[in-house]
């Protein structure tokens, strides 16, 4: 047993502890600042399992970061979180080990300057210079040496021999092909071949459409403002089906006055006309103003559907289990005759006798990817099955406080099977609900499937993959 040391008194000659040395921070003050953003929110995504697109605003901001230099910081963040199976297997290769044998804040600035080099029109050498610059100010230049090497190696190729050397062969495996070339894991892009159904020969075009960058939509809230004076005011675009849409091609529209004012938000246009079709679902019946969003958080439908309450002379109840999310609710529809109720929508202890309910239930979010770029990576096959079961759940809940003559609106943001087609047919044949045609309350909307539910495409219609269903409830 050792004795156990003790501090030596003042003016002892024993032994004296010394303070560690304090870890200096690296000097980033010469570094490329929208490449250290971008770098960071990698970092973060890796490190805390972060959100890249709630990380880089608040960075953005943080250093002041605007402009030209914000866009190309986004553009790196964002690509490069979308692409990251394609960059670690160009890494690994490059590298010669697999990824997980690279230490993280390497590997972080591998993928940045992988990207450079295979996605964008920045010259090669800025790209690698960089890279190599962001690892010596912190690592030194024993580990720049090896980012240096590995980024050269990259070079070497473009995206497209990349894509012919690593990629599973195109005529034994062209889903596997297609997933590896548009960046996406291989059993999401099967789940969109299978979504599509007859129409699977338009997969490629679903995948590339789902790597791109994507357009911000607002929409304009009715009642208050006009989705025409709202793209006058902004320098938009009016939308193509929403009738509130106006689409915004660049800039920060958390800036923008009437989003400030609360006139208008971000809000993809298929979510848009998810909450418009509540409102157009034909009842058997009259309507009696008794409205519920079941999974209102964080606001956006509500918001929607609130504002069209407020001039058809309805009252939106809106239940969210989380209450930092019910708070996002609170904000969202400020002024709104929409009420807010912290419960869980399984047991809402809500009274019975609504005329429409909106079920925009909790899924894998496969239709949203490209808007939460790291999300692609994170989600497994095994995430589905629980998904699917509180669907089901949240459904029959849902049905349960219909009045007779009343219509559920079933949606998610995922065109996966298991989550959309399987949960409204099993509630039919489960609860005796009758099946609308949805593809009527999306006036003017091409293309959305064969019926009676509705499928929204990036692709076909430049929206999320929104999945909506019509139920209603028998007299």
């Amino acid at each position: 047993m050792t004795e156990s040391r003790r501090p030596a008194r003042r003016g002892s000659t024993g032994p004296r502890r010394r303070r560690p040395p304090q870890a200096q921070r690296p000097d980033t003050s010469g570094l490329d600042q929208p490449r250290l953003a971008a770098r960071d929110v990698l970092r973060a995504v890796r490190e805390r399992d972060a959100y890249a697109n709630l990380v880089l605003p608040a960075l953005l901001r943080e250093r002041r970061i605007d402009g030209r230099d914000a866009a190309l910081a986004t553009e790196l963040a964002y690509g490069a979180s979308r692409a990251q199976g394609l960059l670690d297997a160009v890494v690994a290769s490059a590298a010669g080990r697999p990824v997980e044998d690279i230490d993280g804040p390497l590997l972080d600035v591998l993928r940045l300057g992988t990207y450079q080099l295979l996605r964008t029109r920045i010259a090669p050498h800025a790209a690698v210079a960089t890279s190599v610059d962001l690892v010596r100010a912190e690592a030194g230049k024993g580990k720049a040496g090896f980012v240096n090497a590995v980024l050269r190696r990259v070079s070497e190729k473009t995206e497209v021999q990349w894509v012919d050397a690593l990629a599973p062969p195109a005529d034994r495996d062209p889903v596997g092909h297609l997933a590896f070339e548009y960046a996406h894991p291989k059993w999401i892009a099967q789940a969109f071949a299978d979504a599509l159904g007859p129409a699977a020969g338009e997969l490629e075009d679903v995948l590339r459409a789902d790597d791109a960058r994507p357009v911000v939509h607002l929409v304009a809230r009715p009642g208050e403002m006009s989705a025409e004076e709202l793209a006058l005011v902004v320098g938009g675009e009016e939308g193509r089906w929403s009738p509130y849409a106006v689409y915004l091609d660049s800039g920060d529209p958390g800036s923008l006055e009437p989003v400030r004012d609360g006139l208008a938000a971000v809000q993809d246009e298929g979510s848009q006309l998810v909450a418009r079709a509540l409102t157009l679902a034909p009842l058997d019946g009259p309507d009696g103003g008794r409205w519920l969003d079941l999974c209102a958080g964080p606001g956006g439908k509500s918001a929607l559907i609130g504002a069209i309450a407020d001039i058809d002379g309805a009252r939106v109840d809106a239940v969210e289990p989380a209450e930092h999310r019910a708070e996002l609710v609170r904000t969202a529809t400020r002024g709104l005759p929409v009420d807010v109720h912290v419960t869980d929508g399984r047991d809402s202890g809500l009274t019975p006798g609504y005329d429409r309910i909106l079920v925009d239930a909790p899924c894998t979010g496969l239709g949203a990817l490209r808007r939460r770029p790291e999300a692609r990576w994170r989600r497994t096959p095994a995430d589905v099955q629980p998904l699917a079961a509180l669907q089901r759940e949240l459904l029959a809940a849902a049905i349960a406080l219909l009045r007779p003559g009343g219509v559920v609106v079933y949606s998610t943001c995922s065109p996966h099977l298991p989550e959309t087609v399987a949960v409204a047919s099993d509630a039919v044949r489960r609860h005796g609900v009758v099946a609308l045609d949805t593809r009527e309350l999306l006036p003017g909307v091409p293309d959305v499937g064969d019926g009676p539910a509705a499928q929204l495409w990036p692709h076909r219609h430049g929206t999320d993959a929104m999945f909506l269903a019509a139920l209603r409830k028998p007299v």
